[in-house]
C-alpha cells in the first residue's frame, strides 16, 4: 500500500536519523539509505532534491523540538535561573534520547556534506546561547544576578557545557550519557551564575 508523500518523507528522515545512531559514525550514502528503506536512490530524490535537503529536514526537526519546549519554559517559568536550569536539562535530555540528532548537533554527521548545513547548526547554537542569555538577563531583573553581570560570557560557558556533554556522548560511542552527572554539575553551574551576583 502506497504511503502519503509526507509519511514517506518522515520515514526517510527517521531512517537517516536511525543510521546516524551507529557508534562507528560511518559516512552515510544515499545508496545505503535507499537499501535500508528497500527502495531506489531515485525514489529518495522524489521526496528530497538532495542529501543536504534530508539533513535540512533533520535540523528543522531539532529546531522545532528544542525551541518549542524553550518557548514553553520561558512562557511558564518566571524565575530566570530556573529557566536556565530547564533549558540546559532539555539540551542534555534531547541528546540522550536522540543519538543521531546529537551527531548532527556536534557537526560530526555533517563532515563532507554541504557546508551550508554546518552554518545552519552554528546559527541554531547561537540561538540557544541567546535563549540562555535572555534567561540570565531575567535573573538580573529579579535581583539574582547583578545588572552589570557578563551575561554573554556566562551564556557562552553554559552553551559550551551542553555542547561538551553532547561531544562526550557521541565520542564515547553513546556510553557516557549527557544526563549522567547533571544532578552534581548543575549546582556547580548555578554557583558560576551566582558568582555574577555582584554581592
Amino acid at each position: 500500500m502506497a504511503s502519503k508523500p509526507g509519511e514517506r518523507r518522515l520515514q526517510i528522515l527517521q531512517t537517516l536519523a536511525g543510521m546516524l545512531e551507529s557508534p562507528q559514525g560511518e559516512k552515510i550514502t544515499t545508496a545505503a539509505l535507499a537499501a535500508r528503506l528497500a527502495c531506489s536512490e531515485a525514489a529518495l530524490y522524489r521526496h528530497f532534491a538532495s542529501k543536504a535537503q534530508m539533513y535540512d529536514g533533520l535540523i528543522e526537526f531539532i529546531e522545532q523540538s528544542l525551541f518549542g519546549v524553550i518557548n514553553r519554559i520561558t512562557g511558564e517559568e518566571p524565575d530566570g535561573l530556573r529557566q536556565v536550569e530547564a533549558i540546559l536539562g532539555l539540551l542534555l535530555n534531547f541528546a540522550q534520547k536522540n543519538r543521531g540528532m546529537t551527531r548532527v548537533l556536534i557537526g560530526d554527521a555533517l563532515v563532507h556534506e554541504n557546508e551550508r548545513l554546518q552554518l545552519r547548526i552554528n546559527a541554531l547554537l547561537d540561538k540557544l546561547e541567546a535563549a540562555l542569555k535572555q534567561a540570565l538577563r531575567i535573573a538580573a531583573t529579579q535581583g539574582t544576578l547583578a545588572e552589570q553581570a557578563d551575561f554573554a560570557a556566562l551564556a557562552n560557558l553554559l552553551r559550551c557545557y551542553a555542547v561538551g556533554r553532547w561531544e562526550q556522548y557521541a565520542r564515547s560511542g553513546f556510553s557516557r550519557e549527557p544526563l549522567a552527572s547533571w544532578p552534581q554539575q548543575w549546582p556547580m553551574l548555578y554557583c558560576a551564575c551566582l558568582s555574577q551576583a555582584g554581592r
